[in-house]
């Protein structure tokens, strides 16, 4: 790269400077011939400065500027936080009812719409469980990440690929250590008389010569005959427990990563 050119350079200013004379302007090192600038007198500092040009040009070269690395304190590295799976169900340590119900609710209304609840209660003889039931609820797909209803991984792919709902129930039942919280997340997927673009005909014409007569139009899109359930969320179950404990707790949760 660097004898080319400094043979442009030569050509150009010789075309450009008649009545020339010969000037050494670059490093000893350098050839002879690719060394020696041809220049005028009177435009000896312009050629000087073209020639500082090119040393520097080449000099720097493929230069790539080092990115900026984070700010490290002096002293021993702190411990990374280890992520501890929560168990379901689970152990609540005693807090009032209404706070604990609270909590439950806030974080259930995150995920679904709530269709049924009855909040733990103590009578003045016993303690009431408490029981919450949500609508069931079409998953999100990979196209809706701001849907949560759907973890990451198999879960979000599965419910893309096919239609799928959950509905989610909790029940809270008084213990000696506090509270036992449970949550069920169950998993359904849409039952069909036929495939959306399957390659069957959806009518069939007779051609014996009978009149026919049919007033329904022959539709394009499958008809829901039901819901059969596939198991159960367990990814879903131990982040909305997760949530729960973090709430009662006061510790953060971790942000969702779908």
């Amino acid at each position: 790269m660097l004898g080319p050119l400094l043979l442009w350079l030569r050509r150009e200013l010789s075309q450009l400077i008649p009545n020339h004379r010969v000037v050494r302007l670059l490093p000893q090192w350098l050839p002879t011939q690719l060394g020696t600038v041809i220049l005028r007198p009177g435009y000896a500092r312009c050629g000087i400065a073209a020639s500082v040009l090119v040393v520097l040009v080449v000099t720097a070269g493929c230069h790539r500027w080092a990115p900026k690395l984070p700010f490290i304190p002096p002293g021993p590295p702190r411990p990374q936080p280890i992520e501890v799976p929560v168990s379901n169900p689970t152990t609540i340590p005693p807090v009032p009812p209404d706070f604990l119900w609270e909590q439950i609710v806030d974080s259930i209304d995150d995920y679904f719409r709530i269709d049924y609840e009855s909040p733990v209660r103590r009578t003045a003889t016993f303690w009431q469980p408490g029981t919450l039931e949500t609508f069931p609820e079409i998953s999100g797909t990979m196209l809706e990440p701001w849907r949560g209803e759907a973890s990451r991984g198999y879960q979000r792919v599965q419910s893309t690929i096919q239609t799928i709902r959950r509905t989610a129930t909790v029940e809270v039942a008084p213990v000696e250590a506090g509270y036992a919280l449970s949550i069920k997340v169950v998993k359904e997927q849409e039952d069909v008389d036929q495939s959306q673009f399957a390659a069957a005909g959806a009518a069939a014409q007779r051609h014996d010569g009978a009149l026919i007569e049919n007033s329904e139009q022959v539709r394009q899109m499958p008809i829901t005959l039901g819901w059969f359930e596939i198991g159960r969320d367990t990814d879903l179950e131990r982040r909305i427990m997760a949530d729960i404990l973090g709430r009662i707790t006061g510790v953060d949760k971790a942000p969702p990563v779908f």
